[in-house]
């Protein structure tokens, strides 16, 4: 979440004539994350979260984010559900951009999982990949592994900035990525940045997840590989390492619900070091091409160079978990 389009209240005051929620009573801007903008907003004393998609999110995906929340939240898994405006429809225009009004979600993000959170992780996205299974809802991952050479190109040239081995590295790694990469794995709609700062917890009680907008079709797998990047390193920067436990009680958790195949298990490590390719190569992308006057933080691409090491170095699924 961020703050690229900046309102005051005459003009949320305008949004919401378009719904029937009542009075606003207070509103702020929300810093954390880099894609949209967002705005925290409490109406007769109910909690809601104001969404308007910026570039990077395309008008003719919307649908499938609201559709994809909506069938979540009916199926009892815990999201924000999409509000319906006066037209009956869950994205609203305004000003030119488009826009959603979702349920706040209570609890907090937690950045210190233990390895008992990380197992309630894992079983609740297993539960989301069951659940979406019986959808019919199609959105293909713009950001897997057919995209990451010509990300990589946009930023070769000025990546050197951040960091002088950084070139080499992408490309070292991204040849290996290219060439390992699977083909044929189950398949089917993933969340796709399953970050601490997206996970809600209330105290050790998992309360949902949040921020749909990167959800596509691809690799069950390759959502594992994503949350071993997100949630099972520990320390900061140069002093990163693998949590092993807090990836085998992740495993535990998600098989618990679904089990692996022999092949996914098989593709777990080049999976893992495609994925910490791709967050590297966005963050390098953001950290290169800020906006101007933009209210948002920008996430350090250099988390990602430890990981990848890690993952290079990884002989299988073994040095995952047990």
């Amino acid at each position: 979440m961020a703050v690229y389009t900046k309102l005051n209240q005459n003009k949320i005051e305008e949004i919401l004539l378009s719904y029937d929620l009542g009075k606003l009573d207070f509103f702020e801007g929300i810093e954390e994350g880099i894609e949209n903008t967002n705005y925290f907003l409490s109406i007769n004393k109910k909690k809601f979260i104001l969404t308007i998609y910026e570039k990077r999110v395309r008008s003719a995906d919307l649908p499938f984010f609201s559709d994809l929340m909506s069938s979540l939240n009916k199926a009892s898994f815990k999201c924000p559900a999409p509000i319906s405006n006066n037209n009956n429809e869950t994205i609203t225009n305004f000003e030119g951009k488009k826009l959603m009004i979702v349920t706040f979600l209570e609890g907090k993000a937690k950045q210190n999982l233990s390895p008992a959170n990380c197992k309630t992780i894992g079983s609740e996205v297993a539960k989301m990949h069951e659940l979406t299974k019986s959808l019919k809802l199609n959105r293909q991952n713009d950001l897997s592994v057919n995209s990451w050479r010509k990300l990589f190109n946009s930023v070769k040239d000025k990546c050197e900035n951040i960091h002088k081995d950084l070139p080499r590295l992408i490309e070292e790694n991204l040849n290996d990525v290219e060439k390992n990469w699977p083909k044929n794995l189950p398949r089917g709609i993933i969340h796709a940045d399953l970050f601490h700062d997206n996970i809600f917890f209330i105290q050790d009680k998992f309360s949902g997840v949040i921020d749909f907008y990167f959800s596509c079709e691809d690799f069950f797998a390759f959502e594992i590989a994503i949350c071993f990047n997100a949630l099972c390193f520990d320390g900061l920067k140069s002093n990163l390492s693998f949590n092993v436990t807090k990836a085998k009680n992740f495993i535990d958790g998600y098989t618990s619900v679904r089990k692996l195949s022999d092949e996914e298990l098989n593709n777990i490590k080049v999976l893992s070091q495609g994925a910490a390719l791709r967050f590297l190569l966005t963050r390098v992308f953001d950290a290169l091409n800020k906006v101007e006057g933009a209210i948002v933080k920008i996430k350090d691409p250099m988390e990602y160079l430890k990981r990848l090491e890690f993952h290079k170095n990884a002989k299988n699924h073994e040095d995952y978990f047990f």
